[in-house]
């Protein structure tokens, strides 16, 4: 059977390690796909740069549209990223019955409704494993393995620059900005990190995973987002003494009233194993009713991992390239005519405990108020740990953990404890997800 013909938008880093996986691996791949899959042309505006890279072994184009014009092209592949070219010739390559393959993240978060509704429409396969946590195969998973269940929560490390901060930070005790520094020595983080630290690219992630875990439209804009800058080095090692860590999460679960879909820094038990994910890597947890816990851990960025996902769905597109469009696997899991509109509940409406730090004058009375308040508020204090601050002996650092509540009602005690005479400085509050 004649291979099956690939065009490739982008050379970049994981454009050139899809290359390499193709050529290093055909056999293999060939045998798995039942046909060829053949890297025909690629896109790249210096063209001597990508004849470098690529040799002879493919036609080589500047201009990417070239691509989507030439008849012989079965699969576009995309990797050029964001939201503006890159979303335009996704929709033309659809328009002209190409089959897509992505790893473009923020594309499918904030447009996968219309990139899915045009695929539809046009009996076409959009391929997105690579858009969240690299080489794990996590959307097959989701889509696939774990059809049988009813998905009750997510939560995940998908964001490997920040979880080499928060492990440098608690390894080292250093700060984040020494850190975020060091980071961008070694080429963990970008010049600009903003996406990364402030929690923007582990949003785009989660809210892909919700919506394949829960039958719901892609909402990114509904997503709450937390990123790392504000953490301190004495919130880490604190939540060490009490047998935590904390980790960048992207969270998903399901409620009675709704889907929580958030990202942010959290407190989680030091004996969970995502707890002990350390440095660049990317782990994912999934609860569902039948299978009960499992786990997904490995590379989530990097050039042959983030390939490995990207070649992974080729062949998934090359099996089903002459199937049915109504038999394949739908891009969300569910049907399109069997999408809920599940509402994302507001910040506000999200049910998770707490850790708090406040900074106190060391006198008497003080632990009294503070309790008062959270008692009048319905909350329940698990712990309570005292500390000597290190601004001097007439000032402490109160440390509580609460059990579980609502976040709007937590706001309002600790907007009232902050206005205490007693509380010399802005009260710290994390998130903390025990993930049993």
């Amino acid at each position: 059977m004649k291979p099956i013909q690939v065009g490739l938008m982008g050379l970049g880093t994981v454009g050139s390690g899809v290359f390499h996986v193709l050529q290093r691996n055909q056999e293999e791949i060939k045998r798995r796909a039942g046909r060829g899959i053949e890297l025909a042309v690629v896109s790249r505006r210096d063209v001597a740069q990508a004849r470098a890279i690529v040799g002879d072994q493919a036609q080589i184009v500047a201009d990417a549209r070239e691509i989507i014009a030439n008849p012989q092209i079965d699969i576009v592949v995309e990797l050029i990223g964001g939201t503006g070219i890159a979303k335009t010739l996704v929709m033309e390559a659809i328009a002209a019955g190409k089959h897509v393959v992505t790893a473009n993240k923020a594309l499918i978060a904030t447009h996968g409704a219309e990139v899915f509704a045009a695929a539809h429409a046009k009996g076409v396969m959009v391929g997105f494993e690579a858009a969240v946590a690299g080489g794990i195969p996590i959307i097959k998973a989701l889509r696939e393995g774990l059809t049988a269940n009813r998905i009750e929560w997510i939560a995940g490390i998908i964001n490997g620059t920040t979880n080499f901060i928060l492990s440098e930070m608690r390894d080292k005790g250093l700060d984040f900005a020494t850190v975020l520094k060091e980071a961008q020595r070694l080429g963990y983080a970008e010049a600009d990190p903003t996406f990364d630290i402030e929690g923007v690219d582990a949003a785009h992630k989660a809210t892909i995973m919700s919506a394949i875990a829960f039958g719901v439209p892609v909402q990114f804009d509904k997503a709450h987002v937390e990123g790392i800058t504000k953490l301190q080095a004495t919130d880490i090692k604190y939540a060490e003494q009490l047998g935590y860590r904390i980790k960048l999460l992207g969270i998903t679960k399901r409620r009675e009233q709704g889907i929580e879909l958030r990202v942010h820094p959290t407190l989680v038990p030091a004996k969970r194993l995502i707890a002990n994910v350390e440095g660049a890597m990317n782990a994912v947890v999934v609860q569902g009713d039948a299978v009960g816990t499992t786990l997904y851990y490995g590379k989530g960025a990097g050039s042959e991992p983030t390939a490995s996902a990207v070649v992974a769905d080729l062949v998934d597109v090359t099996r089903l390239h002459t199937a049915d469009p109504d038999h394949r696997v739908p891009h969300l899991a569910f049907q399109p005519d069997a999408m809920a509109d599940t509402p994302i509940l507001p910040i506000s409406q999200v049910v998770t405990s707490f850790y708090l730090r406040l900074r106190v004058a060391d006198e008497a009375g003080v632990l009294s108020k503070i309790t008062t308040i959270l008692a009048e508020h319905d909350i329940s204090i698990d712990a309570v740990l005292q500390r000597e601050s290190a601004e001097g002996e007439r000032s402490t650092d109160l440390i509580i953990l609460t059990h579980d509540t609502v976040e709007g009602r937590m706001r309002d005690a600790q907007a009232r404890m902050q206005a205490l005479s007693s509380v010399l400085a802005p009260i710290v509050s994390i998130r903390k997800e025990d993930l049993a």
